[in-house]
Parts: structure tokens; sequence; C-alpha cells
């Protein structure tokens, strides 16, 4: 008997792209494919799929929202996040929704499917990559005013603009950016960023 599958992905083409790989196995069978959380969630609760593959940021209702809606009602259902966000706070709030899996989008297509056929079979996965991503996550030294600033020189914006858009004078910026640099070991201020943004700090 054919394990019946729903997909939730707002990307039309990717979301018909999966559908029709998972539809070549002779034991998948993809019910419905819905490119929001509401209505992925209005057909999971009528149409008994024995796994969901959810995308996380969708429409009216998110991925996580519908994974944790599934674990309060207790429906006997596996749940698989599939995402491309190595996130450590989707991840925590995957894993408090007691998900099946969570796996990045770029996994190998034979990867999917055997992935499938373990979380029917009982098993929890999580991806490699995520797993090392997050135990080797390091604590933000910045303040969160020196975050700010951080999010300011990322929209390009010069010292004087942000002493302007941030109420401050330019020479106090600049004091902030040489805490920056020097608390991130970086040479400039690209190199910060480019360090931030590697450990989700913005």
């Amino acid at each position: 008997m054919a394990i019946k599958i729903i997909l939730a992905e707002d990307q039309s083409l990717l979301s018909s792209a999966l559908a029709q790989l998972l539809n070549l196995e002779d034991d998948l069978d993809v019910i419905g494919t819905y490119a929001d959380g509401q209505a992925a969630w209005q057909h999971i609760k009528y149409d008994h799929p024995d796994v969901v593959i959810l995308d996380i940021e969708m429409p009216k209702q998110t991925g996580l929202q519908v994974a944790e809606t599934i674990h309060s009602e207790k429906l006997p259902v596996k749940v698989i996040i599939l995402t491309t966000f190595a996130n450590k706070q989707y991840f925590e709030t995957a894993v408090q929704a007691k998900v099946n899996g969570y796996l990045l989008k770029d996994i190998p297509s034979d990867e999917l499917i055997q992935s499938i056929h373990e979380v029917i079979a009982g098993k929890t996965l999580y991806s490699p990559e995520l797993v090392t991503s997050i135990l080797g996550d390091v604590t933000n030294p910045l303040s969160q005013k020196e975050t700010q600033i951080l999010k300011e020189i990322s929209l390009g914006k010069s010292t004087s603009e942000i002493a302007k858009a941030l109420y401050l004078s330019g020479g106090t910026v600049r004091n902030y950016i040489s805490a920056i640099l020097s608390k991130l070991g970086a040479v400039n201020r690209i190199e910060a960023l480019n360090i931030a943004e590697k450990h989700r700090w913005m």
C-alpha cells in the first residue's frame, strides 16, 4: 500500500518538481500539494496522509505552525520539515513540535525518498549539516546597539547616515564600529558583516 503524502511548499516550480519526483516511486503517492500552511492544514485534517512535508516560510501559516498544530491535535501523521533555513530558532521550534524530520532542501532526491521510508519506520532524522551548525553555534558577542549598527551597515549606509538614523554622533558610531571589528576579529565592515551573517547574529 502506497505511502500517502501531502506537500506544502509555496514555490510552485519546486512543489511541482518534488511531487513528480515522489510520484515516480511505486510506493509513494502525493495526494495533495498546497501553497500555504492554512490550506495544507485543512487537508491534513481530512485526507489522513501518512507523511506531510512542510516548508517553513509560507503564507497564512508557516510550516512550523502547522507542525505545532499537528502535534497538539495528536494526529497520527509523520512530519518532515524541508527547508533552506539552517536556523537554530526554527530547529528548536521544530524539535518542540516533535517533528520526525528536519531536512535541508539541497538534500539529494534519493536521500529524501529514503528519509520518508525511515520516518515511516519510526526514525527521527535531522540534517547532519544542520546539527553540526547548531552544535557549533557561537554566542553573539555584539550588544544590541552594535547589532543595530551592523544592520545599518548592511543597508549600505555611511557613518554619517547611520548617525542620523540612530540619533548618534558620528564619533559615537565610529567607536561602535571599532568595537564591532574588534569583537569579531574583522579587518573591515564587509568582513564583519560576513561573520555576523554566517553565525546568524543579524
